[in-house]
């Protein structure tokens, strides 16, 4: 008796039944193919030619090592603690190795005992910023530097009177006119008034890019001076630009320890609009390397940020 399959049994795959005949196919046209190419099946040689290459071996580079100095304290030495006791910023800054050495100290952090913030020295860098500790700091002692004055604020600290008459004399040996001064020294109290005035004048946003709040203006240091042109009588601070004595100011006043504080094009910087009158003591070693190095204002030549506004 016969077995009958069941009707429904299962057929083989039709993937199964066709890969191989396929396969087949497609190597037989690849072979054919190749014989058709021109110059048919290549040699042993032009195999050979379709080998890749080997890749080549990557060697691995040296390491490079950089030594980092490690930051000396300067003010280790006791030449500038001795200068520092006594002081005699003159001293202190011969004591690092001259005014660049100083500068380049301080900037790159290597001389703590130098504070910036401290008025009693010819270094000390007073902004918008950086407010005078304690507020209503007075120097010790002002003098008259013997110029015509055209204000009762026409002192300064003994050292910048000094210096000042100085450099009104080598103005007017040069040529350059008589200089007399506006303003020098102004108490935290002057400092007041002249701000207020300032402020009603012409309001507060204005009167920033003119005039240092109380606590912010380097005139209270008594190391600043606001400088005119006179002949018979002397002009005001705002006439002094593109006069002789302006143009020799800014030529020379480095040579006598002064630079231009709040020089043209750097608002962005120091916050107050150009004010070539306005003259700063910094010592004559400190302005030499000022002078040397290309400066235009104290934030730069010490590293600072720039102080534009007040803050808070």
């Amino acid at each position: 008796m016969s077995v009958m399959q069941p009707r429904h049994a299962a057929s083989p795959p039709r993937a199964a039944v066709y890969a191989l005949p396929i396969g087949l196919l497609v190597t037989a046209l690849a072979s054919l193919w190749a014989l058709a190419a021109p110059g048919g099946i290549p040699g042993p040689a032009e195999a050979a030619a379709l080998v890749p290459p080997a890749a080549a071996s990557v060697q691995e580079l040296p390491a490079i090592e950089i030594e980092s100095a490690p930051v000396v304290d300067a003010c280790a030495d006791p030449a500038v603690s001795a200068a520092l006791a006594a002081g005699n910023d003159s001293a202190v800054i011969a004591s690092f190795g001259g005014a660049e050495s100083f500068r380049a100290s301080v900037v790159a952090g290597a001389a703590p005992c130098i504070a910036l913030d401290d008025p009693t020295h010819v270094w000390v860098v007073v902004n918008k910023v950086r407010r005078l500790s304690p507020e209503n700091y007075a120097p010790a002692s002002v003098a008259s530097s013997g110029l015509t004055a055209t204000s009762r604020s026409g002192a300064a600290r003994r050292d910048v009177a000094s210096a000042l008459a100085e450099l009104a004399s080598s103005a007017a040996d040069a040529g350059a006119g008589r200089i007399g001064v506006n303003n020098a020294y102004r108490s935290y109290t002057v400092q007041v008034r002249t701000y207020g005035q300032h402020v009603r004048d012409q309001g507060t946003a204005s009167a920033d890019t003119v005039s240092a709040r109380p606590g912010h203006s380097e005139h209270q240091t008594g190391l600043a001076a606001d400088i005119i042109a006179c002949a018979r009588s002397c002009t005001d601070i705002h006439s002094f630009a593109g006069t002789p004595q302006s143009d020799w100011v800014a030529q020379h006043a480095w040579e006598h320890g002064f630079i231009v504080r709040y020089e043209d094009g750097h608002t962005a910087t120091t916050g107050y609009v150009a004010e070539p009158w306005h003259v700063r003591y910094i010592g004559k070693e400190l302005a030499e390397a000022y002078h040397a190095g290309g400066f235009h204002t104290l934030e730069e030549f010490f590293g600072l940020p720039a102080a534009p506004d007040y803050v808070g």
